[in-house]
């Protein structure tokens, strides 16, 4: 009896990595001398992150250290989708930055469209945020996750549950 082995496509990161580079970004903008006088903070939530500052110059500094933490820590930038900054009261700015977890419907669709048109021997399912795709062979599987690595996603894609 053949079985099959599968994988799930997912977009999802690291929580405590992420929480650890805000952190980081925390501390380093207490030690710089352009941030000292700025009284810049970073609020985390479940979904977002909100950068407040005194200008246009200390926010494109913040977003660049937490970038460069971020990407120390072997996450995506492509988790980060951020807002038009906003001038809030006393002539400060505010700029919420949203963290994009899980597969949206549409590129769900896209990416099962794909394999289905390309890789005839595997079959792609949509369950919920994620896509199981299943195959006899686990070359097959293998040759799916390099032709998904070739393509630029607008999300980060991991491959989970390999069996």
């Amino acid at each position: 009896m053949a079985s099959n082995y599968s994988f799930d496509i997912v977009s999802s990161f690291d929580r405590q990595e992420l929480k650890n580079a805000v952190d980081q970004t925390r501390r380093e903008m207490q030690q710089r001398y352009d941030l000292k006088d700025t009284k810049s903070t970073i609020d985390e939530d479940a979904k977002t992150l909100t950068i407040t500052t005194a200008s246009e110059t200390s926010l494109q500094a913040i977003v660049d250290m937490l970038e460069s933490k971020i990407l120390r820590r072997n996450l995506s930038l492509k988790i980060l989708d951020y807002g038009e900054p906003q001038e809030v009261s006393g002539g400060r700015i505010r700029q919420v930055v949203t963290l994009k977890e899980g597969i949206p419907e549409d590129l769900a669709k896209q990416i099962s469209k794909r394999l289905r048109d390309e890789h005839k021997k595997v079959n792609a399912q949509i369950q919920g945020d994620a896509v199981r795709v299943q195959a006899k062979s686990k070359d097959d599987l293998q040759g799916v996750i390099a032709a998904l690595k070739e393509v630029d996603y607008p999300v980060a894609l991991q491959f989970v549950n390999y069996r």
